[in-house]
């Protein structure tokens, strides 16, 4: 794996030698935040031999190197998930690849459920820590020794501080940013009403497909993390309605402006 990393990281710099603090993943239906920087090199995933490549609607395939209120950044243009059959290792694998490029920041957003009753469909919420046991451990099996520590602390998954920035960054552009736990479920499935009690009842307040997985490895290499979700509905049993992918697509295209608008803000704080 680390030689693959390593390899990438070659074919990258044949394209371009910029260097990014920041690394922004962005998740499902937010993809179009890649229309506000000044981009200098676009990588599609497929022109990176054994690259894991995303099937998912919404989510385009690509990096996308450039500058965002003056910060070098790297953005990620769909990411791949656990649930279209890749390991969790490949998963993974992009937000390392990041890291190696330089990112000291990775900066993860997602489309989610809501559990919190509190919440409603277009709020964004910050995470401020998130339950992993249901899904595998991007760590598991041999310890790439050159990315970090066998045993990596957990005790701050995300980054006090980058949370602290992103409060100032929500109030400078005017968004009521809710706070709270994201759990990671498999899926592809919608959770069940009985899942989503027991969610409820260990301290989730939203649940997802994605990001856990991610933060987990960013901080196994000494990454500083921050995360943000749009709440694009209402997780099952919570309203009495089916859940829909399009909801969660229509959903976070309607609050484009506000997502857009909080991360660069934050671009501006740090």
């Amino acid at each position: 794996m680390y030689g693959r990393l390593k390899g990438y990281v070659e074919t990258i710099r044949r394209k371009t030698d910029l260097v990014p603090r920041a690394a922004i993943v962005l998740g499902s239906g937010l993809g179009a935040y890649g229309e506000q920087i000044e981009a200098e090199a676009e990588i599609p995933y497929s022109e990176l031999e054994g690259f894991p490549v995303s099937t998912v609607a919404g989510h385009k395939g690509r990096f996308l190197f450039g500058t965002a209120q003056g910060v070098p950044v790297v953005l990620m243009q769909g990411r791949v998930h656990y649930y279209e059959g890749y390991d969790m290792q490949e998963v993974v694998l992009p937000a390392r690849l990041m890291g190696m490029l330089g990112a000291q920041i990775l900066v993860l957003t997602n489309a989610a459920g809501g559990i919190n009753t509190s919440f409603h469909p277009g709020d964004l919420m910050l995470l401020t820590d998130h339950i992993s046991s249901f899904v595998p451990s991007p760590l598991r099996g041999a310890n790439i020794d050159e990315l970090g520590p066998r045993f990596p602390d957990m005790s701050h998954v995300y980054s006090p501080a980058l949370a602290d920035k992103l409060r100032t960054a929500a109030d400078a552009a005017g968004v009521d940013l809710k706070e709270g736990v994201y759990a990671q479920l498999s899926g592809p499935n919608y959770e069940t009403p009985a899942e989503i009690r027991m969610l409820r009842a260990l301290g989730a307040d939203a649940v997802g497909m994605s990001t856990v997985c991610e933060a987990m490895a960013a901080r196994h290499m000494g990454m500083e993390v921050c995360g943000i979700s749009c709440i694009t509905n209402m997780a099952a049993g919570i309203l009495d309605q089916p859940l829909d992918h399009r909801e969660v697509q229509e959903t976070a295209d309607r609050v484009k402006e506000k997502f857009e608008g909080l991360v660069t803000q934050f671009l501006r704080e740090i």
